[in-house]
């Protein structure tokens, strides 16, 4: 994961070192202002999960600075701790919290509390960053989903096309043999023949289909094939010699 990103912000450059040795660690990214107008720029440019801001500083005060971030709606929501090197009276810290600071620390610092403090907001930061990304992969798995509802849709719609051209195939193959036929023998040779030149015509338009289910499977037509010829087998048994009546029956699958 990216460092965590805080601010530092104060007109004296040791105030800022000092800070700055504090807080160092791997996963943390330190910016430093040394005014009220730097700041804002920074945080323009970079989501930070914290600001330390001196109260007293030349031009913009702290509290100033605090609310125009609070006016900014990409900054309202970055929590900020006063840091103070006076007494914080009633007053004060209520002139604070208005403006939108958390918390106010005392000078001279205590890097114990400092450090307690701001790790707080390090882990409220690193959740949201995680929440974020879990986010993030949950919607191109519900894209993926969705490409693959689509794709099976579109497979669905060529396989249903096809097996309906099969039937119609298969049905003008039946009319043509029971009309050439002398009997059910004929018959029933001749459909196998014709069915058989069907499958391997159909092999030749099979194979993509075939991929992109990944599953092997016969072709329905030759399936189709071997249950006719049992069908015919048993109207052997039923049925005279007559071409006019295996017209009628040919005719009636």
């Amino acid at each position: 994961m990216k460092p965590v990103p805080f601010i530092l912000v104060d007109d004296l450059e040791e105030n800022l070192i000092s800070l700055e040795a504090l807080l160092r660690r791997e996963d943390l990214l330190i910016l430093k202002a040394r005014s009220g107008d730097e700041a804002l720029e920074l945080l323009l440019q970079h989501d930070v999960a914290l600001a330390l801001v001196d109260v007293q500083m030349p031009g913009l005060t702290g509290f100033e600075l605090a609310e125009l971030m609070r006016g900014n709606e990409r900054t309202r929501r970055i929590p900020i701790i006063f840091v103070t090197a006076g007494s914080a009276d009633g007053q004060r810290r209520f002139q604070g919290y208005e403006a939108g600071a958390v918390d106010f620390i005392q000078k001279p610092i205590e890097p114990g509390i400092l450090r307690s403090k701001v790790d707080v907001f390090f882990e409220l930061y690193r959740q949201r960053q995680q929440l974020a990304d879990q986010r993030d992969v949950l919607a191109r798995q519900a894209e993926a989903l969705k490409d693959a509802a689509r794709h099976k849709d579109i497979l669905l719609r060529e396989i249903n096309h096809r097996i309906k051209n099969l039937f119609s195939l298969t049905a003008g193959l039946i009319s043509l043999s029971a009309k050439s036929a002398n009997n059910v023998n004929d018959l029933v040779s001749e459909l196998r023949l014709r069915m058989q030149s069907l499958a391997r015509a159909h092999e030749l338009t099979l194979p993509d289909l075939m991929e992109k289910t990944a599953v092997r499977r016969p072709p329905r037509c030759q399936h189709f094939s071997k249950h006719l010829s049992l069908r015919m087998k048993t109207w052997k048994a039923l049925v005279s010699p007559s071409q006019a009546r295996m017209y009628l029956l040919a005719e009636a699958l």
